[in-house]
């Protein structure tokens, strides 16, 4: 329904910190990593017919929509910035460590599918 909401909210809230982000931080993978499983989660609940295009936009109730933001999207923040986490960890012992931008969208949306489907 609506666990696409919280790491698009992080996403937003990242966006706009990242200029007071250190560049060792690496945020860009972070923001990628999120912006790929938004742009993986809202097309997919649109064709599910969990979100329309009229108001309200959800098909299901606040309560249900704050149930799931809370059960699923928090999880799906929290396990994408442990990737991510895990990155900046690689790369502090492994210089040369890369990552290029579709893999990150790949693996961004994989680790939202898998939540959204373990949850």
């Amino acid at each position: 329904m609506a666990c696409f909401a919280a790491p698009t909210a992080a996403a937003i809230i990242v966006t706009a910190a990242k200029k007071k982000i250190p560049s060792r931080f690496h945020i860009e993978w972070l923001l990628t990593l999120l912006w790929g499983g938004v742009a993986w989660l809202i097309p997919e609940h649109i064709f599910h017919g969990e979100v329309v295009f009229y108001p309200p936009f959800f098909t299901a109730g606040f309560q249900e929509i704050i149930s799931e933001i809370v059960s699923v999207g928090i999880p799906m923040v929290m396990a994408v910035t442990a990737f991510w986490l895990v990155m900046l960890l690689i790369s502090t012992f492994y210089q040369k460590f890369r990552m290029h931008f579709v893999p990150l969208i790949v693996v961004g949306a994989v680790i939202m599918i898998l939540v959204d489907k373990t949850f």
